[in-house]
């Protein structure tokens, strides 16, 4: 069973920010030559490694609410600009939309089983072109499920 991330996603206001942002990164890496790769650096090195790298995913937390995952690639080794150790969690550029789960501010990252992991939203499910504040504010009126 995989075993996943939960990380707060400081300085972003939207999935589509986030989305964005990531693009204009890969463009930068792949502009300087270096690999084309999305890699979240994080103090602490997660000890459940296997178990992330069987199919886990890194959850983003934007202001509040779990609204998106992506694949994690692998953990690896890496350096702060100011050259103290850290880990390099290697996400997917694959960004995947979540049913909104709120979560509560929180330092670090957190594991996060599948069963408290939020289902992915679906295309087609009538939902995904909705602004996620709306969804939000519709399941807390319970006006819609999930």
């Amino acid at each position: 069973m995989a075993l996943h991330l939960l990380k707060l996603c400081v300085g972003i206001d939207s999935l589509q920010h986030l989305r964005d942002w990531q693009e204009k990164r890969l463009a930068q890496h792949r502009a300087a030559g270096r690999p084309a790769e999305l890699i979240h650096r994080t103090t602490q090195t997660p000890r459940r490694r296997d178990e992330i790298l069987d199919g886990g995913s890194l959850y983003w937390v934007i202001k509040g609410v779990v609204l998106a995952r992506q694949p994690i690639v692998d953990l690896r080794p890496g350096t702060w600009d100011d050259g103290r150790t850290c880990c390099s969690i290697v996400m997917s550029p694959e960004l995947i939309a979540t049913r909104a789960q709120p979560r509560r501010a929180f330092q670090g990252w957190r594991y996060l089983t599948d069963e408290d992991a939020p289902a992915d939203l679906l295309q087609g499910d009538g939902l995904s072109d909705i602004p996620q504040e709306m969804v939000r504010d519709l399941r807390e009126l319970c006006l819609i499920g999930g």
